[in-house]
């Protein structure tokens, strides 16, 4: 089952939100899976909307054993990408951890982590750039059980952001 996550509300009649940027550390997204499920990393990605150069900023993918108080995700948000997924319904209620200590976006508390595996190597992004990378078959990071993926950025000066997170259950 595939499904896409960004850092947003489901886009209906107005764009995706974008989430401002600054040089204190800030998580964009956030996902949870439910006890005993592993979420296998398809691709991922940042996106900038800075208008001229500037220093780059750093984008990490990361695992942690802390969450984040974000905005909580709801349905719609997760969207259902092959038929698997569209058959199986609601992935909050089946496979994903729903609240706001759980899977959501734009954090307002980092919370105090102890430990991080990262799932790919953090990226010096310039911030009128983007970056996507899509994992090599047999090479997909996976998020364990009871641990929490995190899209995070540090960027010098302000700049709105977009990032995704593609994922296999």
């Amino acid at each position: 089952m595939l499904y896409l996550f960004q850092n947003a509300p489901m886009q209906t009649t107005a764009a995706p939100s974008k989430v401002a940027t600054n040089a204190t550390i800030k998580t964009l997204l956030q996902l949870a899976v439910k006890s005993g499920v592993q979420a296998k990393i398809k691709e991922w990605g940042f996106s900038g909307d800075a208008s001229a150069a500037a220093a780059p900023g750093v984008v990490e993918l990361i695992e942690t054993d802390v969450a984040a108080t974000v905005t909580a995700a709801v349905t719609n948000d997760i969207t259902r990408i092959d038929g698997s997924a569209l058959n199986l319904g609601d992935p909050l209620t089946a496979l994903i951890n729903a609240g706001v200590s759980a899977t959501g976006y734009t954090a307002t508390v980092e919370g105090t982590i102890t430990a991080v595996r990262n799932l790919d190597g953090s990226q010096l992004i310039a911030p009128t750039s983007q970056y996507n990378k899509q994992f090599p078959l047999g090479e997909e990071p996976v998020l364990q059980a009871g641990k929490f993926l995190r899209i995070r950025v540090t960027f010098p000066a302000t700049v709105n952001g977009l990032v995704y997170v593609k994922f296999e259950i």
